[in-house]
Protein backbone atom coordinates (compact mmCIF):
# COMPACT_ATOMS: atom_id res chain seq x y z
CA UNK A 1 0.00 0.00 0.00
CA UNK A 2 2.85 2.35 0.87
CA UNK A 3 4.48 1.75 -2.56
CA UNK A 4 1.22 2.54 -4.34
CA UNK A 5 0.85 5.77 -2.36
CA UNK A 6 4.44 6.83 -3.15
CA UNK A 7 3.95 6.04 -6.84
CA UNK A 8 0.74 8.08 -6.98
CA UNK A 9 2.35 10.96 -5.05
CA UNK A 10 5.36 11.00 -7.41
CA UNK A 11 3.11 10.95 -10.49
CA UNK A 12 1.01 13.77 -9.04
CA UNK A 13 4.14 15.82 -8.35
CA UNK A 14 5.28 15.51 -11.99
CA UNK A 15 1.79 16.38 -13.21
CA UNK A 16 1.64 19.50 -11.04
CA UNK A 17 5.08 20.61 -12.22
CA UNK A 18 4.17 20.06 -15.87
CA UNK A 19 1.06 22.23 -15.62
CA UNK A 20 2.23 24.76 -13.03
CA UNK A 21 2.89 27.29 -15.79
CA UNK A 22 -0.75 27.41 -16.92
CA UNK A 23 -0.66 24.52 -19.38
CA UNK A 24 2.37 25.75 -21.29
CA UNK A 25 5.15 23.44 -22.38
CA UNK A 26 8.66 24.55 -23.05
CA UNK A 27 10.18 23.52 -26.38
CA UNK A 28 13.67 24.80 -27.04
CA UNK A 29 13.35 27.53 -24.43
CA UNK A 30 10.05 28.79 -25.86
CA UNK A 31 6.77 28.48 -23.98
CA UNK A 32 4.27 26.85 -26.32
CA UNK A 33 0.74 26.11 -25.15
CA UNK A 34 -0.21 22.51 -24.61
CA UNK A 35 -3.21 22.96 -26.91
CA UNK A 36 -1.02 24.19 -29.79
CA UNK A 37 1.51 21.39 -29.27
CA UNK A 38 -1.22 18.76 -29.16
CA UNK A 39 -2.96 20.18 -32.24
CA UNK A 40 0.29 20.42 -34.17
CA UNK A 41 1.24 16.83 -33.32
CA UNK A 42 -2.18 15.62 -34.49
CA UNK A 43 -2.25 17.70 -37.70
CA UNK A 44 1.40 17.33 -38.72
CA UNK A 45 2.41 13.91 -37.43
CA UNK A 46 5.04 13.52 -40.19
CA UNK A 47 6.75 16.86 -39.40
CA UNK A 48 10.50 16.94 -38.79
CA UNK A 49 12.92 19.70 -37.72
CA UNK A 50 10.21 21.48 -35.71
CA UNK A 51 11.14 24.85 -34.18
CA UNK A 52 8.66 26.89 -32.14
CA UNK A 53 8.52 30.66 -31.69
CA UNK A 54 6.06 32.44 -29.41
CA UNK A 55 5.37 36.17 -29.70
CA UNK A 56 2.86 38.35 -27.90
CA UNK A 57 0.32 37.61 -30.66
CA UNK A 58 0.99 34.15 -32.07
CA UNK A 59 2.66 30.76 -31.64
CA UNK A 60 4.38 29.46 -34.74
CA UNK A 61 6.00 26.17 -35.64
CA UNK A 62 8.47 26.05 -38.52
CA UNK A 63 8.94 22.50 -39.77
CA UNK A 64 9.60 20.24 -42.73
CA UNK A 65 7.12 17.75 -44.14
CA UNK A 66 7.68 15.75 -47.32
CA UNK A 67 10.80 17.81 -48.02
CA UNK A 68 8.89 21.12 -47.94
CA UNK A 69 9.49 23.75 -45.28
CA UNK A 70 6.27 25.14 -43.83
CA UNK A 71 5.15 27.29 -40.94
CA UNK A 72 1.99 26.63 -38.92
CA UNK A 73 0.41 29.44 -36.93
CA UNK A 74 -1.65 29.15 -33.74
CA UNK A 75 -3.26 31.90 -31.71
CA UNK A 76 -2.34 32.21 -28.03
CA UNK A 77 -5.29 29.99 -27.09
CA UNK A 78 -3.76 27.24 -29.25
CA UNK A 79 -6.27 27.39 -32.11
CA UNK A 80 -4.82 26.57 -35.53
CA UNK A 81 -4.84 29.64 -37.80
CA UNK A 82 -3.17 28.36 -40.96
CA UNK A 83 0.07 27.50 -42.72
CA UNK A 84 2.53 29.24 -45.00
CA UNK A 85 5.13 27.98 -47.40
CA UNK A 86 7.34 29.44 -50.09
CA UNK A 87 6.27 28.74 -53.63
CA UNK A 88 7.66 29.46 -57.07
CA UNK A 89 6.52 32.73 -58.66
CA UNK A 90 4.83 30.60 -61.33
CA UNK A 91 2.17 29.89 -58.70
CA UNK A 92 0.95 33.49 -58.97
CA UNK A 93 -2.29 33.62 -60.99
CA UNK A 94 -1.72 35.05 -64.48
CA UNK A 95 -4.29 37.83 -63.95
CA UNK A 96 -2.48 38.95 -60.79
CA UNK A 97 0.93 38.84 -62.45
CA UNK A 98 -0.38 41.05 -65.26
CA UNK A 99 -1.70 43.54 -62.69
CA UNK A 100 1.63 43.50 -60.81
CA UNK A 101 3.51 44.25 -64.05
CA UNK A 102 1.11 47.14 -64.71
CA UNK A 103 0.84 48.64 -61.20
CA UNK A 104 4.44 48.00 -60.09
CA UNK A 105 6.50 48.75 -63.21
CA UNK A 106 10.21 48.48 -62.50
CA UNK A 107 9.70 46.10 -59.57
CA UNK A 108 10.98 42.54 -59.60
CA UNK A 109 9.06 39.67 -58.07
CA UNK A 110 11.02 38.23 -55.16
CA UNK A 111 9.83 35.70 -52.64
CA UNK A 112 6.28 34.33 -52.93
CA UNK A 113 4.54 32.82 -49.91
CA UNK A 114 1.17 31.10 -49.97
CA UNK A 115 -1.02 31.25 -46.86
CA UNK A 116 -3.63 28.52 -46.36
CA UNK A 117 -6.03 29.80 -43.68
CA UNK A 118 -8.12 27.74 -41.30
CA UNK A 119 -11.55 29.03 -42.31
CA UNK A 120 -13.32 27.04 -39.59
CA UNK A 121 -12.16 29.64 -37.05
CA UNK A 122 -12.96 32.63 -39.25
CA UNK A 123 -15.09 32.01 -42.33
CA UNK A 124 -14.69 35.65 -43.42
CA UNK A 125 -11.01 35.09 -44.24
CA UNK A 126 -10.02 33.85 -47.66
CA UNK A 127 -8.82 30.24 -47.66
CA UNK A 128 -5.79 30.96 -49.86
CA UNK A 129 -3.74 34.14 -50.26
CA UNK A 130 -0.38 34.80 -51.86
CA UNK A 131 2.07 37.30 -50.42
CA UNK A 132 4.56 38.61 -52.95
CA UNK A 133 7.71 40.59 -52.20
CA UNK A 134 8.35 43.25 -54.87
CA UNK A 135 11.63 45.16 -55.09
CA UNK A 136 13.18 47.93 -57.13
CA UNK A 137 16.33 50.01 -56.57
CA UNK A 138 14.71 52.24 -53.94
CA UNK A 139 11.73 50.41 -52.48
CA UNK A 140 10.48 47.04 -51.35
CA UNK A 141 6.81 46.30 -50.80
CA UNK A 142 4.72 43.30 -49.89
CA UNK A 143 1.44 42.78 -51.73
CA UNK A 144 -1.31 40.28 -51.13
CA UNK A 145 -3.05 38.45 -53.94
CA UNK A 146 -6.62 37.55 -53.09
CA UNK A 147 -8.53 34.43 -54.09
CA UNK A 148 -9.98 36.39 -57.02
CA UNK A 149 -6.41 37.30 -58.17
CA UNK A 150 -6.75 40.94 -57.10
CA UNK A 151 -3.67 42.79 -55.82
CA UNK A 152 -3.76 44.59 -52.46
CA UNK A 153 -0.93 46.60 -50.95
CA UNK A 154 0.00 44.87 -47.69
CA UNK A 155 3.14 46.46 -46.26
CA UNK A 156 6.05 48.77 -47.06
CA UNK A 157 9.23 46.83 -46.35
CA UNK A 158 11.86 49.37 -47.37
Amino acid sequence: MKKIFLTIATAALFTVNAFADGGKKSDGGTNVSYVALHGFTADFAEATNVNWTVTKNVQKATFTVDGVQKTAFYNLQGEFLGTTQRVDNKAIPAKALKQINSDYKGYEVGEVIVYQANTSINDAIEPTSYFVDLKNDKHEVLVRITQQANIEFFQQVK
